[in-house]
């Protein structure tokens, strides 16, 4: 791509530091622009239509141009623009946000911290698991497991707890009180002829391992996402949050389930905890919670993990943490409403009644000669891309997934794999448009390779 200097494309490069990027290949290429949404579809700013297959960034539950959120946050910004929860303050957006959550959550909770990003939410819950060790006398209880490939954000803790390589190198992370254990996908690390319960049981050996080399007395939190999802969709294999959840008990290890992405219907039932049967004692939240229309994030916490907190506040005299945007009034208004569109709609049932198409679509493609296999639960999936001998790692995918973006479809690449999440309001016919696109750009690069 050749970009003018007087372009939109040329001031982005000349002008914005953009996330996740090689910056000296940006300066040169530019990237796309885009300029408006509507329902699944975004357009660049020369008029292209595309399918957002990745929601955004795994987040537009309600698809693009929903003139509800629009209302929602015009409406409070008129009577709200801003206002803090700091110091015994508070706004009924923030107070009636924190009700609805605590009533849906999938196990019992007892309060809800709001944050703006799933890397603020974790990090902030990594500092309270620390505080409530304190609290209970245990100075030593301070180490987090996290699993390899398993992501939770980029802030300095969140990005410790993250498992993944690119998150870490030159920021001299991870911190030193974080572990990681074995990542739970079948299909990247089974060994040759072993079942997916024999494989489950080493996973389940290698957590337990871990914390007793380290020291159970020593480890205060597990990390987990239900489906690992910027980790390349990796979905656990039977037996393994069972397993999990009886090995933390166990060792008495609070768990910490992260559904920025899994959350608000995207496995088909409204929290992933409710498809995996897990029972947190921390629940993290972003992304669907607002559809990404306004920056918003929460941390439902059970009253075990609460109270040794809220007696700590009591002792010392302040829980000494808070974000000048905590529970911002127009974010948390914005959440209300999508939540509501979710309910009202039924867009958690729309994935659960769609999930056999999705899947089987993927599973046609899996038969392509460049593709390997494929995953998934709900709206939620990835095609793996078999690996180049003569090209760097990743390379394939990114082929593909350039093909793709062609055709009219924006996915991610994620290691080997593209991986799709597309806004729950999608129809039968608009995924097999997407999958359709798909299939096109799987040939396109086999003809080029030849």
């Amino acid at each position: 791509m050749t970009i003018m200097p007087n372009s939109i494309e040329g001031r982005d490069a000349a002008y914005q530091m953009h996330p996740m990027v090689n910056h000296r290949k940006f300066e040169k290429t530019g990237g796309l622009v885009i300029e408006s949404g509507d329902g699944i579809y975004v357009f660049d700013n020369n008029g292209k239509r595309y399918i957002e297959g990745l929601a955004g960034l795994w987040s537009v539950a309600v698809g693009f141009g929903e003139k509800r959120l629009v209302e929602a946050a015009r409406a409070q910004m008129e009577k709200l623009p801003y206002y803090h929860s700091f110091a015994y303050k508070s706004h009924a957006p923030s107070i009636e946000l924190a009700e609805l959550l605590i009533k849906i959550a999938p196990v019992p909770m007892s309060k809800v911290h709001f944050t703006s990003s799933g890397s603020e939410a974790n990090d902030l819950a990594a500092k309270m698991v620390w505080y409530r060790s304190n609290a209970l006398g245990r100075k030593d209880k301070k180490k987090i497991i996290g699993r390899i490939k398993g992501y939770h954000g980029v802030t300095i803790a969140a990005g410790s707890i993250t498992g993944l390589p690119r998150n870490h190198e030159s920021f001299d992370l991870p911190l030193d009180r974080m572990v990681h254990t074995s990542c739970p996908s079948y299909v990247h690390f089974a060994r040759d002829g072993e079942s997916e319960a024999d494989f489950t049981a080493r996973m389940l050996t290698d957590l337990e391992d871990l914390i007793l080399r380290e020291g159970p007395e020593t480890i205060a939190a597990f990390w987990g996402e239900p489906v690992m999802g910027a980790g390349g969709v990796l979905v656990p294999p039977d037996g393994y949050w069972q397993g999990v959840q009886a090995i933390l008990k166990k060792h008495d290890i609070l768990l910490v389930i992260d559904e920025v992405i899994c959350g608000f219907g995207r496995t088909g039932k409204m929290f992933a905890c409710e498809t995996y049967c897990i029972e947190p004692d921390v629940l993290v939240l972003s992304k669907q919670i607002s559809s990404s229309y306004m920056p918003l994030s929460a941390i439902l916490m059970n009253d075990r993990f609460y109270q040794p907190i809220a007696d700590e506040s009591d002792r010392i005299g302040v829980f000494g943490h808070g974000f000048t945007a905590s529970g911002h009034p127009v974010a948390t208004a914005v959440g209300l409403e999508n939540i509501r569109i979710i309910q009202e709609r039924d867009l958690v049932g729309n994935a659960a009644r769609l999930e056999e198409k999705f899947l089987g679509r993927l599973a046609e493609l899996a038969r392509h000669p460049l593709a390997h296999s494929a995953r998934g639960v709900g709206l939620l999936g990835a095609l793996e891309i078999k690996p180049w001998r003569d090209a760097g790692p990743g390379n394939a995918a990114i082929a593909v997934a350039a093909a793709l973006e062609e055709e009219g479809v924006i996915a991610r690449a994620v290691g080997e794999a593209i991986c799709f999440c597309p806004p729950l309001i999608i129809t039968a016919e608009q995924l097999d448009a997407m999958f359709g696109a798909l299939g096109r750009a799987l040939d396109a690069v086999a003809a080029a390779r030849g």
